[in-house]
């Protein structure tokens, strides 16, 4: 989704130069004709439904100063680009003061519009990025600072702020990297809890021999080691909320203590004589099917049901695809601003189409480490498609984009255009087997034309591989290395050494794999490298 720009101006030829121009530089226009229009539709959408708009200063009835002012009154903070035929320096310094980004004047050209336009978001992007910061240092995350725009994703949050306001034990279900920590951390901070501890637990990492100690502590001596006594996590927690992440990774001595830790409200310390009282409100969360779990005894089932009372499943990210634009923005603001990248602020209308039609199989944590790789590789003021390799060539309709950007413009190995036969120039005759022709023409090898092909496409020249069979499937690792091992016979000539080289293999794995795969019959005697 490109950002949504407003144009204010009641010139109706001026409206569609602008429009025109706007939608030229990727953006997505919307038109109102006076002032009062332009509050109304600014009233009916969301605060941040527009990114940018366009505001003539001379309008019959509400003018431009007067859109200005009537903004400051509301909850409506966008960039204001101010254009004017009349300009002056008092008109320009009035129109700043009353709150816009810039001023312009008619008749404008597309390249100062442009560059007006894309300052304004750029500043408007990292300002908003300060303002997250700034929250989550004084506040930590809240339910407000969690991008949801899907449905599924607002349920989820109308489902934790319900929460937050009891003391129910709570299970977080969802795969990995969809942010059920997150979705805990917000849970804390919406609680009378917010201003205590919030400690968590990674069960998955935790060595067996060592869970115990870890989340009940220990007395010194209690055990070969125990030097000193250790406060557990569970008093760590104490009066705010301990985060089990994990939890289907306990062990089963571990569960029958953490199921008497919740029903009695007490922990028994590793090696102590008498059990320590401790107020704590417990989020659990899982990215395995306990129930399958119980079934298969790994998992007490009178356990499951104390952590499963009120369940929360965070969807995945392909069923929430409509988050990805705004979560992709989100992390590029980020990025760029710890990488000293400030004019990197965009996401192309291609790219961003890519990067919703790819399924996530890791999540919104392989979206953050893809936009972050996307921020290293770019070289230019917006992401393409060119920075997304990775996810290109696993969207069919993209891959063919990436080979054909990447394959060299002008290629010296594509053959050479047939010479055009004129009167100062006679074709080529053969004699005694040697090309011969007139003063002012340049012999031709014989032998290096024929290797030439008359075209050459990126495959050609690339070496791609499809995935995917004629019928849709997947092809078979066999199937792929029997064709990587083709392309490299081709390309190095059949020099075996070469092959066997550049494949990260021994020559006698590289004759095995020839015969295993068939390939002997269309080698030719192999060459010395």
């Amino acid at each position: 989704m490109s950002e949504r720009i407003l144009i204010v101006d009641d010139d109706p030829i001026q409206r569609r130069l602008l429009e025109n121009a706007i939608s030229k530089f990727g953006f997505t226009p919307s038109c109102a004709e006076n002032g009062q229009q332009a509050l109304a539709i600014l009233g009916e959408n969301k605060p941040d439904h527009f990114s940018l708009m366009v505001l003539d200063l001379v309008m019959p009835d509400l003018d431009g100063m007067g859109v200005l002012q009537a903004l400051r009154k509301t909850d409506i903070r966008i960039p204001v680009i101010v254009q004017t035929a009349h300009g002056g320096i008092d008109t320009a310094v009035n129109a700043m003061r009353a709150g816009a980004f810039d001023f312009v004047i008619k008749p404008i050209s597309p390249e100062r519009l442009q560059t007006a336009i894309r300052n304004a978001l750029k500043v408007n992007a990292l300002e908003e990025e300060i303002t997250r910061i700034r929250a989550t240092k004084n506040s930590g995350h809240t339910f407000q600072s969690i991008i949801a725009a899907s449905p599924a994703m607002s349920r989820v949050l109308n489902l934790g702020e319900r929460a937050a306001k009891s003391q129910i034990p709570i299970l977080v279900e969802g795969e990995s990297g969809v942010g059920k920590e997150l979705i805990a951390q917000s849970i804390q901070a919406a609680s009378d809890r917010q201003s205590k501890p919030f400690v968590t637990v990674n069960c998955g990492a935790i060595p067996d021999n060592l869970v115990e100690s870890i989340l009940f502590g220990h007395e010194k001596g209690a055990f070969t080691g125990a030097g000193d006594k250790h406060t557990g996590k569970f008093q760590e927690a104490n009066g705010g909320t301990l985060f089990l992440d994990e939890v289907g990774e306990l062990p089963l001595e571990t569960q029958v203590k953490l199921l008497r830790a919740l029903q009695e409200g007490e922990i028994d310390p590793v090696g102590s004589s008498k059990p320590v009282k401790v107020d704590f409100r417990l989020i659990s969360a899982t990215n395995q099917d306990l129930i399958q779990l119980v079934k298969d005894g790994k998992f007490r089932e009178d356990l499951y049901y104390r952590l499963n009372v009120f369940p929360i499943r965070v969807p995945p990210l392909r069923d929430r695809k409509e988050d990805i634009p705004a979560l992709a923005k989100f992390f590029l603001t980020r990025f760029a601003a710890e990488e000293g990248r400030k004019s990197l602020a965009q996401i192309t209308q291609e790219a961003m189409h890519m990067l919703q039609a790819y399924d996530w199989p890791g999540n919104i944590r392989q979206l953050e480490n893809t936009i972050f790789r996307a921020v290293v590789l770019c070289d230019g003021d917006q992401l393409t498609i060119e920075e997304f390799p990775q996810i290109a060539t696993q969207v069919e309709s993209y891959s063919a984009s990436i080979i054909q950007a990447r394959a060299p413009q002008n290629d010296t190995r594509s053959a050479p255009p047939p010479a055009q036969q004129t009167s100062d120039v006679a074709p080529l005759q053969q004699t005694d087997g040697i090309n011969q022709n007139k003063v002012g023409t340049t012999p031709v090898d014989p032998v290096a034309a024929n290797m030439q092909p008359a075209t050459q496409t990126p495959e050609d020249l690339w070496g791609f591989l499809r995935l995917l069979d004629d019928e849709g499937d997947l092809k078979s690792l066999a199937e792929l290395e029997a064709e990587i091992i083709q392309k490299a016979l081709d390309h190095y000539d059949y020099r075996m050494s070469a092959v066997a080289r550049q494949l990260g293999i021994g020559r006698s794995t590289l004759y095995r794999k020839l015969k295993e795969y068939g390939l002997e019959e269309t080698s030719s005697e192999p060459k010395a490298s």
